[in-house]
């Protein structure tokens, strides 16, 4: 007869996955166990509600921390920034990052000190990074876009 097969570390394998579906049925048991000990939940036990700071508390927040917000001051996408500005207004600049291979790049622009991406469509003349440019400030739903790029000599 053949002598078995089974060897000390396929043997080791096996004890340890025996002990790990051991434990996961103890655990499981022990979850049930809980579950009856502390019946139904009522709705009180199961709210959840959200400090001054946005984090999940489970009791009520002070009310005397509650700021009120007015609709207007929500914005919705975009850079909070420079949804305040007026569009179409002539800015200035300076290019941070320009890729010829990619035809785009970002302006921050010198009075907020925002990015704002620029595509190379919209550029009059050919600019590469630490130019000093000006152009026109426009929104798509992206958010801030440069257009009429122009250098500034």
């Amino acid at each position: 007869m053949a002598k078995s097969q089974q060897t000390f570390k396929k043997k080791e394998k096996e004890k340890k996955k025996q002990k790990k579906k051991q434990a996961k049925l103890e655990r499981r048991e022990l979850r049930k166990q809980q579950k009856t000990e502390r019946g139904k939940l009522t709705l009180e036990e199961q709210l959840s509600y959200l400090d001054e700071n946005g984090h999940i508390v489970s009791e009520k927040p002070d009310p005397s921390k509650k700021v009120e917000i007015k609709l207007d001051q929500i914005v919705l996408g975009g850079n909070p920034g420079l949804a305040n500005d007026e569009s179409d207004i002539e800015r200035k600049g300076k290019v941070n990052y320009f890729d010829h291979e990619k035809g785009f790049g970002f302006i921050i622009d010198s009075k907020s000190g925002d990015r704002v991406f620029a595509h190379i469509n919209d550029c009059y003349e050919s600019i590469k990074e630490n130019h000093k440019v000006s152009y026109v400030l426009t929104h798509n739903p992206k958010g801030a876009v440069a257009i009429d790029v122009e250098l500034i000599k």
